[in-house]
């Protein structure tokens, strides 16, 4: 068994994904897209590591592989120095209590057939948590710490805004007390103003829960005021990573500086 590093809760070592990818005029023949190539990051307790890239640069893919949601050819993830390959099936399901998603889409990640109450309260049932009132209470809580009101238990997800959907998700995630959450383009979908909202949720929930976020984004705008560290991905490689202020004032890749180009108001 590894031990981790100090102040290292999640760590990626050299991590390989390929896609087969069906080419040619009938399909006859594959290609194989190196969707991560050798990928290694580390995030440290309580702080923030963004993850930024163009579409197809490999963050999304990263995102599921760090969580076991996708399986890859080689490398290892550790959880608090555990490799995550080697538990058993008992332990994994312990693990990922502690390691939660969010994801990109607040209208298609939440079943429109399911109160908001039993969205939110699915994992603690899942994971045996507490009893139907105990559950109850604590969905409730949830929701109002993420800015919402007790009684949304009863509605369903189409009641609510993009935002409102977003903070049910984000309820969702947080419900079970975790240690690390991964938010694959939270707030790619919203408002700008709605979006400043969200941020801001997040860092005083990161605060007062003492988290630690992997956050995915292709919107560098979002990266100064969320992360403490950066690591940016192009083609299934991490070709820059530092911290934040580092990059932005002092890159070294064209790539990133392209990205940051891009950023409205950027020269």
């Amino acid at each position: 068994m590894q031990t981790a590093s100090a102040g290292v809760v999640l760590e990626a070592k050299n991590l390989v994904k390929h896609y087969k990818q069906r080419a040619g005029s009938f399909g006859l023949k594959h290609t194989t897209i190196k969707a991560l190539d050798d990928v290694s990051i580390v995030l440290k307790q309580g702080s923030t590591l963004a993850v930024v890239g163009e579409s197809g640069s490999g963050k999304s893919t990263l995102a599921r592989c760090l969580l076991q949601l996708l399986p890859f050819e080689s490398g290892e993830v550790l959880f608090h120095g555990q490799s995550l390959t080697e538990l058993d099936s008992a332990s994994l399901r312990k693990a990922r209590k502690s390691l939660q998603m969010v994801f990109q889409d607040p209208f298609a990640s939440l079943n429109p057939r399911m109160r908001v109450g039993e969205i939110v309260g699915e994992g603690l049932v899942i994971h045996g948590l507490g009893n139907a009132s105990e559950r109850l209470k604590k969905v409730q809580q949830m929701l109002e710490r993420v800015g919402l009101n007790a009684d949304d238990v009863k509605k369903y997800p189409h009641q609510f805004s993009g935002g409102q959907r977003q903070r049910i998700g984000i309820a969702r995630a947080l419900v079970l007390e975790p240690e690390v959450v991964v938010w694959d383009e939270p707030v790619s979908a919203l408002d700008v103003s709605v979006q400043a909202q969200i941020l801001l949720l997040l860092k005083a929930l990161q605060k007062e829960m003492k988290l630690s976020y992997i956050f995915i984004t292709h919107d560098l705008r979002v990266v100064r005021h969320i992360a403490d560290d950066i690591a940016v991905m192009n083609k299934g490689k991490i070709v820059e990573q530092g911290m934040v202020e580092a990059i932005y004032q002092s890159p070294k890749q064209d790539y990133t500086r392209d990205l940051l180009k891009a950023i409205p108001g950027q020269k």
